[in-house]
Parts: structure tokens; C-alpha cells; sequence
């Protein structure tokens, strides 16, 4: 179990695939199928005007970086109206940019701010027509291709202008509602929380209190602390869309740890519970619907350090257009982008060192010069090998000392010599836990 505990799975639904593949029951197979069956597959073929083939049809993510695109939807339909108000037409509350890199060494998940203005280019709309290019807050790119009811076309229009605005192409896309998070922390029996001051929402924009300290968040609770904007504690008393960002990553990332803890994947019950909410509140792509393509990606993030997890902001600043507040993008969200389509980890990355290779061995037995015996070629060095005995002939004439063809303090055969130690590696700096998030 301890290699499945190190695993991360970018989406619940992946990691459920691992809780599944751990146990491998049959009756596991069968939930997990049952559950895929619950899925609403939103293919955008002909509506998203890049498209990634993938390399290999039976595994599509194999050797290649994955950019997934998490859109949450604060669309009130069915109990989604019970938990926010109804509310006509659907609109985009919080997307994220989720790369996995290529090596599978660590991930990089970038929160893209809904008040961003950016943009829009023109979308293929549920009636077949296209909408006009236009300038608007990044949000409205997912009311705008929704054309108020269709959520496949929403989501199309949000990677449109994603892939626009960032320079990095999104190859998959999940989409997640309200109840959908509900129904995965309560799955998994909640997500401990460490808050560093109490938190009071105004009960006009999200009802919640939580003292400081631990609290553990069930379902209902976990919405409303995603959704909370005005209150005291947290920086609610700003009233913005960034410290709400900031407050969602550190849930985001405890959840993760929720997820992969003996907590949850030690326990048949939650997994299975797991597997059915995760899937279930899903729309998403055909890959990441698909569990072959998601059990390969699951077994490739097995060995992921939970540290190597990072969450990113784009760094804004206030700006007003057309007499509206809102924001831009400052000069180094161009770099994180960049950055990300090229496959580069940031700087908080601990990546594994390579493994030394071995040094060439002595052609002679251990006590000879790595010259060799007498008759030798001069070596690149310039040496001429010689008996250890006796010492090699330089280049030059002069008589090296025994043993000079190999390093200083090695043997012959390129093994450490003496009891000089090995040079030790250094220890990664610790561990910067968000706000919010239990050590």
C-alpha cells in the first residue's frame, strides 16, 4: 500500500481507478464500471479549434504532458438550486489548469482568475451559428458558448480562450458541480482542515462559521467554504476573487492528501464511495471518461511526491475597462505559461537526481595504473600505461607514480578508495504547507 499512498491523481476520478486496481476484486470492477456508466461524456470534436492526437490510441497520455482544464459550474439546475438559489443560465465559478509533466515527476496546478479580463474568440454555439470575437471578464467565455443551456459548449469556449490567452493547448477537460463536491467529500468522510483564524461568511454570499484550529468538512460545508467571498477571517474582508482563490487551492491540496492517505484508500467502503461520487458528478472528455485511459494515467502518477504537487496563481493586478473593474495579467504570467507548454517544472520542484554512472574500470588488476601494462596506447589524458609497479611514462618522458591512471583515493577499478565518504545529497528545503492545510 505504501507506493499507492505516494501516488497523486490529478482528478478523484483517476484515483479512483487506483483504489480499485489496490483492491482487485471483482466486485471492485463492477462498482468502478457502474460507475463510469454515470458519466456525462462531452465530446468536442468539431467545437475546440485545437486538438492534441494522442500518441498512442490504446494509451493516449503515454510519454506525453497532460494539460486538463477543471471548470466548476455554479449552474443551479436540480439540487444545485438547493445549495445556491435559483438562478437562470450557467456560469463558470473557478477554473483551473491542471499539467501533469511528461516524466510524471510532478504537477503544476495554475488557478486562472474569473475576473480576468481577456479575449473571447469566437465559439461554435448549440444552434450551429458562431459567436463574435470580444473583449469580456474570462468567465463569460463559458456563458457566452453555453448559449444558456448547453454545457458541452460552454466548456468547448472556455478552452478556446484558454488555448488563446495562455499559449498552452488544453488536451483534456473535466467539468464539476456544486453537488458534485458535495457528494466526493462526503465519499472520502470529509477533508481536515488547520485554519489559522476562525472564519464567518456573510450569510448574503455563503452560510458558514468555523472556529480556528481543525475542523473537518463535511459535504455542505466544503460548497459553501469554496463558494464564501465576504465575511471576516481568511481574507473574506477583502471581498475578492483572489484570497477566494487562495482559500480554494489550500482545500484543493488537502483534499489531495485526504485522498491519499491510509484514511481513504485503506478503507474498501470509502473507496467504493469514492469511485461512485467522483464519477458521477463528472462531464468530461472521452479519455478522461474512459477507465482504460485513466488507469494508465493513475498507474503513471503512482510515484509522485506529494511535494512535487504545485499550486500556482497568475499574478494580476486591478485594472478598470469600459468603466468596469476587473483585472489583467501582469508581465509574469507569460513566463508561467511558457514555462508550462514547454514542460518546465517551477522552482519549488525537488526532482529525483540521475544516478551516477559507473567509472570506467582499470584495464589492469586492482594496484595497477587505469593505464594498463607497458605496451599500452597513450590514453586521451596523454598517459602512456606502465607496470603499477614500476609507474606509466607520460607523454612527455617523465615517469608517472604508480596507480596515476586512476582519481585520487579510488581504486583501479574505479571503487571509492579509503574511507572517504560519499559526497552527500542535499536535503531538500521543507515543505511550505498553504494556510488552511494540516501538516
Amino acid at each position: 500500500m505504501r507506493s499507492w499512498r505516494k501516488a497523486f491523481v490529478v482528478r478523484t476520478a483517476a484515483m479512483s481507478v487506483i483504489g480499485v486496481m489496490a483492491f482487485g476484486s471483482a466486485a471492485a470492477a463492477t462498482a468502478y464500471h457502474n460507475a463510469i456508466s454515470q458519466i456525462d461524456v462531452q465530446d468536442l470534436d468539431g467545437l475546440v479549434t485545437e486538438v492534441v492526437e494522442p500518441k498512442d490510441p490504446s494509451d493516449p497520455f503515454k510519454d506525453e504532458p497532460v494539460n486538463l482544464l477543471l471548470m466548476g459550474t455554479d449552474i443551479r439546475d436540480g439540487s444545485n438550486a438547493d445549495i445556491g438559489g435559483v438562478v437562470d443560465g450557467m456560469r463558470s465559478d473557478t477554473t483551473m489548469l491542471v499539467h501533469i509533466s511528461a516524466d510524471r515527476q510532478w504537477m503544476e496546478i495554475v488557478s486562472l482568475p474569473r475576473d480576468t479580463f481577456v479575449d473571447i474568440p469566437s465559439c461554435k454555439l448549440p444552434d450551429g451559428s458562431q459567436s463574435q470575437p470580444y473583449r469580456d471578464k474570462f468567465n463569460a467565455s463559458f456563458t457566452v458558448g453555453s448559449g444558456g443551456t448547453d454545457l458541452a459548449h460552454a466548456a468547448a469556449c472556455t478552452i478556446n480562450t484558454v488555448n488563446a490567452i495562455t499559449g498552452v493547448t488544453v488536451t483534456n477537460h473535466a467539468v464539476v458541480k456544486m453537488n458534485g463536491v458535495i457528494d466526493v467529500v462526503d465519499a472520502i468522510g470529509g477533508v481536515k482542515m488547520c485554519l489559522p483564524e476562525a472564519l464567518h461568511g456573510d450569510p448574503r454570499s455563503a452560510r458558514i462559521d468555523l472556529p480556528a484550529g481543525e475542523n473537518r468538512l463535511d459535504g455542505k460545508t466544503a460548497i459553501q467554504f469554496l463558494r464564501v467571498r465576504k465575511g471576516t477571517g481568511m481574507g473574506l474582508e477583502m471581498g475578492s476573487d483572489l484570497t477566494r482563490i487562495e482559500r480554494q487551492q489550500a482545500f484543493i491540496n488537502a483534499t489531495f492528501r485526504q485522498i491519499l492517505s491510509a484514511e481513504t484508500l485503506a478503507d474498501p467502503t470509502k473507496t467504493f464511495r469514492l469511485i461512485n461520487a467522483a464519477l458521477g458528478s463528472l462531464s468530461a472528455d472521452p479519455a478522461i471518461a474512459n477507465p482504460g485511459s485513466v488507469a494508465g494515467l493513475a498507474w503513471s502518477l503512482r510515484e509522485i511526491e506529494k511535494r512535487n504537487i504545485i499550486m500556482t496563481k497568475v499574478p494580476v493586478y486591478d485594472t478598470t475597462e469600459n468603466g468596469v473593474s476587473g483585472l489583467g495579467w501582469g508581465p509574469e504570467a507569460a513566463e508561467i505559461f511558457a514555462r508550462v507548454a514547454a514542460d518546465e517544472p517551477p522552482e519549488d520542484v525537488v526532482l529525483d537526481e540521475p544516478e551516477p554512472s559507473a567509472s570506467p574500470s582499470g584495464s589492469g588488476a586492482a594496484g595497477e595504473g587505469s593505464g594498463g601494462t607497458g605496451d599500452s596506447e597513450a590514453d586521451a589524458g596523454g598517459t602512456e600505461g606502465g607496470d603499477a609497479g614500476d609507474g606509466g611514462e607520460t607523454a612527455d618522458g617523465e615517469t608517472a607514480d604508480a596507480g596515476d591512471g586512476a582519481t585520487e583515493g579510488d581504486t583501479a577499478d574505479g571503487a571509492t578508495g579509503g574511507d572517504k565518504p560519499a559526497k552527500p545529497k542535499p536535503s531538500p528545503s521543507p515543505e511550505v504547507l498553504l494556510d488552511g492545510v494540516c501538516a
